[in-house]
């Protein structure tokens, strides 16, 4: 916008500097213009003093003389004041545009020179914003490759993480499978206590109906405990008493269990 107004301000001198030689060029017409007319003006004065001297000679007598210099000298003047008047009028409007063109002149180099000071502080404003983005392209770029040495050590670091809770996955897997066969083997052993439980039940039961069904002679008896030791049983634990005469072998084994 400064370089379109300085652009216009001296188109705007250029146009004034042209007003102006056309009005020095108008000025020294007129000029020419005057001395034609006063040459003119001689030329009619003579012409016309000639023949008013004639007829002054022939009407010498019958009408006034007229001075005619004195009316051609209040023409001159009338003329030449006119001519007077015009020049100070041209020479008024020249100075008017003169004081105005230089006016205009100061007003341009005064706001020619705000112009640069500001065109200067822009520009060391430019140069300092360069300098800044050059040094947030450097902080961008390290930041950058900062980001994609971290990515690439998290990659890492994930797939390492990925292939331990894979291996933690199979062994959680396996310890499960052996936790239900260990619970499968378990309930199995449980169905086995409870059948063996039901068993001794049962053969307890039956040992105190034999205990019941013998006689209270303890003579009869002792002859056959001596002589026959109490055999274990099958998937029970070992006798580790031995009869004892006047005891019932009954009851022996029915403590066993």
């Amino acid at each position: 916008m400064v370089e379109a107004d300085m652009c216009g301000m001296h188109k705007l001198m250029d146009d004034l500097s042209l007003a102006k030689a056309d009005l020095e060029a108008q000025q020294e017409s007129l000029k020419e213009e005057l001395l034609c007319l006063k040459k003119n003006h001689e030329q009619e004065v003579s012409i016309l003093r000639s023949q008013l001297g004639d007829k002054l000679q022939i009407k010498l007598d019958v009408e006034p003389t007229v001075d005619l210099s004195r009316v051609l000298q209040e023409m001159r003047c009338h003329y030449e004041a006119l001519v007077q008047t015009n020049h100070n009028d041209l020479e008024e409007w020249f100075q008017d545009q003169s004081e105005s063109i230089s006016q205009q002149d100061m007003s341009c180099s005064e706001e020619l020179r705000c112009c640069q000071s500001e065109i200067l502080e822009l520009r060391r404003t430019v140069n300092a914003l360069e300098v800044e983005l050059q040094a947030q392209h450097s902080l961008k770029d390290c930041l950058q490759n900062s980001l994609c040495e971290a990515d690439a050590r998290f990659g890492t670091e994930l797939a390492q993480m990925q292939i331990l809770i894979s291996n933690v996955e199979e062994q959680l897997s396996e310890i499960r499978a052996d936790l239900e066969r260990q619970n499968q083997e378990y309930q199995v052993l449980l169905d086995v206590k409870a059948r063996l439980e039901c068993e001794i039940a049962t053969y307890r039961k039956l040992l105190e109906s034999e205990d019941c069904k013998l006689p209270c002679n303890p003579c009869s008896t002792a002859a056959s405990c001596v002589t026959t030791p109490c055999a274990p049983r099958p998937s029970c634990t070992p006798c580790t008493t031995t009869c004892v005469p006047g005891s019932a072998c009954g009851a022996s084994t029915g403590s066993r269990f």
